[in-house]
């Protein structure tokens, strides 16, 4: 089984840049996207009603923000598009799928470079999304967490560590997060397979970053413990354009 994460920064721009082209040519089972900025409404049938998957899509209150979809082969057991708390959940930022042996989390995580208030915000979501999981994690389920996190974790996860330390993304506060995350029974799939510096998923558009690959890993697949054994492989699709960030996946055997 295949999964791919992408934040495409915009879903309706996406279409226009090739989008559903990638999507076919892939043949994902899962497909999970990140800051559609939009509601169904706003979307091509063709988006919407591509043969042999369903879609779901939070709906944000603000129009043209935030936003998740999410494009399955597999049937799921259940579907939530909210936290169960309004100051989150109006933000439109997940969809969590039951579909038995696994629930899947497709998750745009909160931005904290706006303001401190922004940065309270994104490290409360962060909070409350773990007790979420940990809640699960007690009843032995198993979990796969996609997204854009909005964090690289590590000096490894990003081309230039030093200059951002003071940048929401990369500041301690957030990255104690991560290793309180990972502490918590979760593992970074990329790093079971891949050791190597200078993967990014994210490049600064007005700099030109991507063609020197000058970026940032902020977009990650975890998965629980009890499913790390599952995990045949992490990859991140540098090639694919159309976004600010590139698409990643995992491939599970189950």
């Amino acid at each position: 089984m295949k999964i791919v994460s992408w934040n495409v920064n915009g879903l309706r721009a996406a279409l226009k840049k090739g989008f559903l082209d990638w999507f076919k040519s892939e043949n994902n089972d899962i497909v999970c996207i990140q800051e559609t900025k939009a509601a169904a409404e706003q979307l091509p049938r063709e988006a919407l009603q591509i043969p042999g998957y369903d879609v779901f899509l939070s709906r944000p209150e603000q129009k043209g923000y935030s936003g998740v979809a999410l494009w399955t082969k597999l049937k799921p057991r259940s579907v939530a598009l909210d936290l169960g708390i309004e100051r989150f959940d109006r933000e439109g930022r997940l969809i969590q799928a039951d579909f038995g042996d696994f629930i899947l989390f497709n998750v745009y995580f909160p931005n904290g470079k706006a303001s401190p208030e922004r940065l309270r915000f994104k490290m409360d979501f962060y909070q409350t999304f773990l007790a979420h999981l940990a809640a699960l994690k007690k009843k032995g389920r198993k979990l796969v967490i996609c997204g854009d996190v909005n964090t690289a974790h590590k000096e490894i996860d990003l081309a230039r560590p030093r200059e951002n330390e003071r940048v929401s993304g990369f500041l301690p506060e957030e990255r104690a997060w991560m290793d309180k995350f990972l502490a918590a029974g979760f593992v970074d799939t990329l790093r079971i397979f891949d050791p190597h510096p200078g993967r990014y998923t994210w490049w600064d558009l007005k700099t030109g970053a991507r063609a020197r690959n000058v970026g940032w890993r902020i977009d990650y697949f975890f998965v629980s413990e009890n499913l790390r054994a599952n995990v045949s492989g992490a990859f991140i699709e540098t090639g694919v354009y159309g976004s600010d960030h590139c698409p990643i996946g995992i491939t599970l055997d189950l």
